[in-house]
Order: C-alpha cells, then structure tokens, then sequence
C-alpha cells in the first residue's frame, strides 16, 4: 500500500503563540470524491477493499487503503447466500455504519445500494440513498446499471450525494444474464457498455466500477472518460482496482477466479490457530498461571 498523504493545517492557539500552530502535528487528509479526481489527473492508482466491519475498516484504513466499499457481496461471504439478491438495505446500512466507525484517518467509504432498493423509482431509490448517508455516515453510494438508472444518479448528484457506478457484470442482474461470463466480448456489448459509460458520467458519478470486461474495453473507456475506472477483472489500466477482502486475504479457499490474488492465506492461519487453541484446552495447558487471577 501506499503512503498516505500528509496535510498540516492550521489549529487554534492556545497560548498567544505562533508557535502552537507551527508545532502541530501532521494530519492526515481524508479521500473525498475531489481526491479521486485529482488522483486520476496525476495518474496515481486508486486501492478500492471491501470491508463489512469495524476491526478490518481499522486495519484497511490504517494501511493506507483509499476507499473501503460495503459491498453487497457481505450477501455472499458474511451471510453465505449465492448471490447479491437477499441482503437487505437494513443490512448494508447496519455494516455500512460498522465500517464508517471503524475509519478514523484516510479511507473514503462507499456503500452498495442492495437489489430492489432503487429499481421501483426515482424517488425511492433517492431517499434509499438518503437513508444511507444520513444513518452511516459514508461518503458515498454505488449504484449498479447503466442509462436506465441515470435519473436515479442525476437526482441522487444534485442533491449532493456522491455515486459510483458499476457496469460490465453486474451481480444484482445475474439472473437476467444466467451466467456469470465476461461482459463485453461482443462487439454490441462492448458499444452498449461505453455508451452507458459515458451516460454516467454525463448523470454526475464520479467514479465507475468495470467489472470482468476485457482488458482493452476498459483501457478505451478509461481513457475516454474524466472520471474514474475501478476494475476488478478488467485489466491494468483501469484508474483503480477493488477486490472482496475475503478473496485478497485468501479466507475463501472455494472460489478461484484468474483475478483474484491472495496476498495472505488466512484461512488456514485461522484454522491453526484454533486447532493449538483446542489442543492446549484438551491438555491443560490453557490457561496458565501467568494468564490466571
């Protein structure tokens, strides 16, 4: 991970000196919809983790990661369903509030918006959005879906709502694909998705999720926007690159998609653990006098 930037900004004095505000310590400046854009403007990357509680936003937050995203794929690896459709917006906002507590330096956090809490309408997908910023406290929503949701992002955005969007595969519409296969392959796909690219953008989001599309379709469409890209199976050349914290620490050993890369192997640390955990029970050996009152 990178470094985090380091900002020192003026406090009040508190003895008539100057010197107070030239001794300040260095604070930390925290990742806004701005940051993003100026991050693409210099070509630096964006690191994008999902995060479903407090302890591991700490951790993630602590080691630099720019934006944590609540993703509603805590339906899949917290909750242990299928797909994305059964968590509910009660659920994402309870997580989503969880991670917010947990960031207290640099993280931005964005919060999914579930299946069916904006597909009825404009409006209720609007105070869905509003319920989210207003009892987490993120910075932001992601919405999934290309022109037909740019009423929802444009009304959501004048009301100053930051929104990310997500197109390529889109798991909330898995049972309208019935698969799970790339995106984009075709010539029409790959026409449609920059077309619905360019809609968000010009409907106010100020970052984009691609998801498992070609590597050449996201460079083109990164490089024809102003706004962000985050991949994830999209390539190198996205503005950024998000992967499920699950995945990344090597905590699910069952799914293994070419995108994916374990920087740790968790799963079986875990496992040890709790195996010399029973054992010394079993043995007599925990605890012991110097972990007794």
């Amino acid at each position: 991970m990178k470094s985090r930037t380091k900002t020192t900004t003026a406090r009040p004095l508190t003895n008539g000196s100057a010197s107070s505000i030239a001794n300040a310590p260095a604070e930390t400046r925290r990742v806004t919809t701005r940051t993003i854009r100026e991050m693409k403007k210099r070509g630096e990357k964006v690191t994008m983790v999902t995060a479903y509680d407090f302890t591991f936003a700490r951790l993630f937050d602590d080691a630099g990661a720019d934006v944590l995203l609540v993703g509603d794929s805590l339906s899949n690896v917290i909750q242990g369903n299928e797909t994305t459709i059964p968590v509910t917006l009660d659920e994402m906002i309870y997580h989503a509030r969880l991670v917010v507590r947990g960031v207290r330096e640099h993280a931005m956090v964005i919060c999914d918006m579930p299946f069916m809490s904006f597909q009825v309408s404009v409006e209720e997908g609007f105070r869905n959005a509003g319920r989210i910023m207003k009892e987490t406290g993120a910075g932001g929503i992601k919405i999934e879906g290309g022109e037909r949701v740019t009423d929802h992002v444009r009304r959501m955005s004048e009301a100053g709502i930051p929104v990310m969007g997500h197109l390529g595969l889109t798991p909330q519409s898995i049972h309208q694909f019935g698969t799970y296969r790339t995106r984009g392959i075709t010539k029409d796909e790959a026409n449609r998705i920059k077309q619905d690219a360019k809609a968000l953008q010009d409907a106010g989001v100020f970052a984009i999720v691609l998801e498992k599309v070609p590597a050449s379709l996201a460079k083109e469409i990164t490089e024809m926007l102003t706004v962000s890209t985050i991949g994830i199976g999209a390539g190198k050349h996205c503005d950024g690159q998000v992967l499920v914290m699950h995945d990344l620490l090597g905590l699910t050993e069952e799914f293994h998609p070419r995108f994916v890369r374990r920087y740790a192997t968790l799963a079986e640390t875990v496992r040890t653990a709790i195996r010399k955990y029973d054992s010394d029970i079993k043995k007599g050996r925990f605890p012991n006098e110097s972990e007794s009152y």
